[in-house]
């Protein structure tokens, strides 16, 4: 799960529970998100990188280098 991108669907930032939908297994998914830097936000549609994963749906964001 570390290292894959997906798009935010919920809106990312301090004191927010955002999400993203990342793909897995041929499909997407959407799980919990949560900014690796808590000063950082991400808006809908922005693309970021996981960071960390906490099992079973939570994952900690980073923009992405496009």
């Amino acid at each position: 799960m570390i290292g894959k991108e997906g798009r935010v669907t919920g809106r990312i930032g301090p004191g927010l529970v955002g999400e993203v939908m990342i793909p897995v297994r041929g499909g997407a998914e959407a799980f919990y998100a949560h900014p690796s830097d808590p000063r950082d936000e991400f808006t809908v549609g922005m693309i970021v990188v996981v960071v960390e994963y906490h099992p079973p749906r939570t994952v900690y964001v980073a923009q992405a280098l496009v």
